[in-house]
């Protein structure tokens, strides 16, 4: 239970709701016991009238006045067996209405609070895990964590106050007979505790080899085309028929073992049932008790009989609760290590200065960065030319403060970046990332992303026409409200990375990133956006990051990296005329250029 401490804020946060289902389910119970208490005694009266009509039996106006009431008495019980189960009704819609309701509030505050957690939360952690387990955790953790709040608590709130008001009045009416009819119900609590684990581990195997299976149906029917290239469909569909041989046989392994659930209660019920009736027929025999009681004691029997059941079904709850619990507290429990020492707001003006910049990834341990020095005026541009894995995307990263140098310091205005506030940071920060991602949403949405909720239409459709994708958005049929598919799918990968850089220009920043984001366009369209870039870049501190020469024309000073460490600087006809890694490259490049020509 100790991962579920974690939940007692939020049953604090809703303890009125928790006082109203405790006293519901109270008053609820008091309209289970009573008609069965009635019943008794009805049947009790329907004994005795039976016998004293009988006395009477040649008196016919007598006889006709002892059935008129007798008549009426048996109207009046049932009168009030059906206003007790309307009442009882009333009050079991009161506690799901307070407890089912305050776990469906409590699962609404947890999944925000670890959505709001992951956002605070390093790249590096996003890095460590995948998607698909931060998404279990905040859907298919949290609804385990909602069936303990809510099922789980009610039935066992029902059980504790149950169990003693009924047990407690059998033993009022009658020791012996409780004693004997209550017997069984301790096995029967066991066995279904079993039962329930062997169904729960089995569960748990068909999730598993389900989760395969769509993974493979969804691999398959993502890689096609590839299929139909390689005529590897025969061999697709029989591993598909294996991953379903797994699937169904998992799934007749699960129906066995619940094929014992229902019989077994009957059977310990029925036991229970025979045990009362011998017993309390006994007594009958010896005048102790009337038949009524008889009848009594089989529904208190019955009615204790699904509390006792759900005994072992709200155990397993709890486990697979706690389980899930303690991995959404895992993921609550990182810490997030990007953090600004001064909390510094303030306008920047774009000088940037990297001193012996050093760094080693923390997850795998290597090491992209070593002794980077460079600097930036305010207003002037660089580039970061290098081949793939030579840490130029490290440097962006550092820059946005999504990790922090091992060694070494960056200075931006004279002040270290760490002191900076981290969002008034990347608000004057225009990044364009090398893997470029668009949300399913419409073209300006995409573009006003970095605008928050105050989108202007006239700034979109110039940093459109400033990214060179301003004509290619208006042919569509709905032109900027034309909404993508996932990822941006409905763009051509050109047209993807050029609404990526309309979406960082639009807000003007102070210092404009651009991480390798002319890679998949083709010369003429890369032109085309370094001719808008140049305007877009004059008096702004801009980072052009790229493995292509070709991008770093327009910069005013030119870095090469390799193997994490700069080994040439200077501008474009320095770097050309000393005849180093910087004019290898663009030769080689040029030549590449002028062959595909």
């Amino acid at each position: 239970m100790k991962p579920l401490w974690r939940l007692n804020k939020y049953l604090y946060k809703y303890k009125l709701y928790l006082f109203l289902g405790v006293v519901f389910t109270f008053i609820s119970n008091f309209f289970v016991i009573i008609p069965a208490r009635l019943v008794g005694i009805a049947i009790d009266y329907v004994v005795e009238s039976f016998s004293y009509y009988q006395v009477f039996d040649d008196g016919e106006v007598v006889q006709e006045a002892s059935r008129s009431e007798f008549l009426k008495y048996i109207l009046i019980f049932g009168l009030l067996m059906l206003a007790m189960a309307l009442l009882r009704g009333l009050f079991l819609f009161l506690i799901r209405q307070t407890i089912i309701a305050m776990s469906r509030l409590i699962e609404y505050d947890l999944k925000n609070e670890i959505y709001a957690h992951y956002q605070t939360l390093p790249l590096a952690f996003f890095r460590q895990n995948s998607t698909g387990d931060l998404m279990a955790r905040i859907t298919e953790d949290v609804s385990k964590v909602r069936m303990y709040l809510g099922p789980a608590l009610m039935y066992g709130i029902n059980l504790i106050i149950l169990f003693p008001m009924v047990i407690g009045y059998m033993f009022t009416v009658n020791v012996p007979l409780t004693l004997y009819s209550l017997l069984p119900l301790p096995v029967l609590s066991v066995s279904i505790y079993l039962v329930n684990n062997m169904i729960n581990k089995r569960s748990e195997k068909i999730q598993r080899s389900l989760s395969g299976l769509s993974t493979f149906v969804q691999e398959a029917f993502s890689g096609i085309r590839v299929i139909k290239s390689f005529v590897r469909e025969k061999d697709s569909a029989n591993q598909f028929q294996k991953a379903s041989e797994d699937y169904k046989e998992k799934s007749i392994s699960l129906t066995k073992v619940q094929s014992l659930f229902f019989p077994l209660i009957m059977a310990l019920i029925g036991l229970s049932t025979i045990l009362t009736v011998y017993v309390g027929g006994i007594q009958v025999i010896e005048g102790a008790i009337g038949y009524g009681v008889i009848a009594e004691f089989i529904l208190y029997v019955n009615i204790l009989t699904w509390p006792v059941t759900s005994l072992g079904w709200v155990t397993s709850i709890v486990q697979r609760a706690a389980a899930s619990q303690s991995r959404i507290n895992e993921f609550l429990d990182e810490k997030n290590d990007i953090l600004s020492t001064e909390h510094l707001e303030k306008e920047i003006n774009g000088h940037i200065e990297v001193q012996n910049l050093s760094f080693v990834y923390p997850d795998s341990g290597i090491r992209a960065l070593d002794k980077v020095s460079f600097e930036i005026k305010a207003g002037k541009s660089l580039a970061i030319i290098g081949t793939t894995g030579s840490g130029k995307s490290t440097i962006a990263n550092l820059l946005m403060r999504t990790y922090d140098a091992t060694e070494g310091r960056i200075l931006l205005d004279d002040h270290d970046i760490r002191s900076y506030d981290i969002a008034n940071l990347r608000e004057q920060i225009g990044y364009v990332p090398q893997d470029v991602f668009l949300f399913s949403d419409s073209i300006a949405n995409n573009i006003g992303f970095g605008m928050g909720k105050s989108l202007d239409m006239a700034q979109i459709e110039q940093a459109a026409k400033d990214a060179d994708v301003y004509n290619n958005i208006i042919e569509f049929p709905q032109g900027f409200e034309t909404r993508l598919g996932e990822r941006g799918m409905t763009l051509s990968g050109g047209q993807k990375q050029r609404v990526s850089i309309a979406r960082a220009i639009v807000k003007s920043p102070k210092i404009l990133l651009l991480d390798d984001c002319l890679s998949a366009v083709d010369t003429k369209t890369e032109n085309a956006i370094l001719n808008a870039l140049e305007k877009i870049m004059k008096d702004r501190t801009s980072i052009i990051i790229s493995h292509r020469v070709s991008s770093a024309k327009l910069a005013d000073q030119i870095i090469v990296l390799d193997d994490g460490a700069v080994i040439e600087k200077g501008n474009h006809a320095e770097l050309m005329a000393i005849k180093g890694a910087y004019a290898s490259l663009y030769e080689k490049q040029t030549q590449q250029a002028g062959e595909v020509d």
